[in-house]
């Protein structure tokens, strides 16, 4: 049992909250997941560790409420306790030696895993610019602690009510053509936003990171839902990832993996309503 001990409400879907785990907090490091199960009958969800305090033993996880157990999840308060979280799991990002500019970028949710990435690389001196996409003003989260780890943030929004109007590929390219030379960009978000971005930075020949969600199941490699071809190869984001060379990852193919279950989502989304 793990209890939570802090919880916050990031906007109308998106949670954020802290949980009592200190064997994992022990170990985290940023690029790493946990897999949680809320109760004895829910279903297990992968969500990246978003922080950690090794001192007072806790993570943070951020999450959007958008399905049965990630509801669940949202439901329950400072206090109460998460059934199972299993972690750290994953591959750590790793960055060689010498990368002294990084552009972080994160897309919706997709910020909660861009943030621990921004915050490892300014903690090590690297000078860090961050970009944060979102549709629309409402839904933007973790400004200001986006604003505590970098050098500059760029806020951008579909609909222009906050930040700048566009997308987050715009505003790299803006940053780019100024004569700005990134070691390394590191994608997190929706799968078509990490796909272009990674398309343009192939360009500029610049070493892409991106850090891939496909359907997880048990997260040690056994059941193979999570598989994903990388440079003409098979790869297991539980294990092998979840960061690849975006530049060898097969987009598409992801895609259409992501959608294999739409049907029942939908249909459960309609149950629900």
């Amino acid at each position: 049992m793990f209890r939570i001990v802090k919880k916050r409400k990031l906007n109308k879907l998106v949670f954020l909250m802290e949980v009592e785990a200190p064997l994992i907090a022990k170990k985290a490091l940023a690029g790493q997941f946990i897999i949680f199960r809320a109760d004895e009958r829910g279903e297990r969800i992968p969500l990246t560790i978003a922080d950690y305090n090794r001192e007072n033993g806790t993570i943070t996880i951020i999450f959007q409420a958008v399905g049965k157990s990630t509801q669940a999840l949202s439901m329950l308060n400072e206090g109460d306790y998460i059934l199972d979280v299993v972690g750290p799991l994953g591959v750590p990002t790793h960055i060689d030696e010498g990368v002294k500019r990084a552009c972080i970028i994160g897309g919706g949710v997709g910020c909660a895993i861009a943030y621990p990435q921004a915050k490892a690389l300014f903690n090590k001196g690297v000078i860090v610019d961050v970009i944060a996409g979102f549709r629309n003003k409402d839904i933007v989260i973790l400004e200001d602690e986006f604003k505590a780890v970098c050098n500059e943030l760029v806020i951008t929004t579909d609909d222009g009510s906050y930040g700048k109007k566009g997308f987050v590929t715009d505003a790299l390219k803006e940053f780019v053509d100024s004569g700005r030379k990134y070691d390394v960009v590191i994608a997190i978000g929706p799968v078509p936003m990490m796909k272009f971005v990674s398309k343009l930075t192939r360009e500029y020949n610049i070493k892409t990171i991106v850090s891939l969600n496909p359907i997880m199941i048990d997260g040690t490699g056994m059941c193979g839902g999570c598989r994903v071809t990388v440079g003409g190869k098979v790869c297991y984001a539980c294990v092998d990832g979840p960061d690849f060379d975006g530049h060898e990852v097969d987009f598409d193919e992801l895609m259409l993996r992501n959608r294999t279950y739409k049907r029942y989502e939908d249909s459960c989304k309609l149950m629900q309503d």
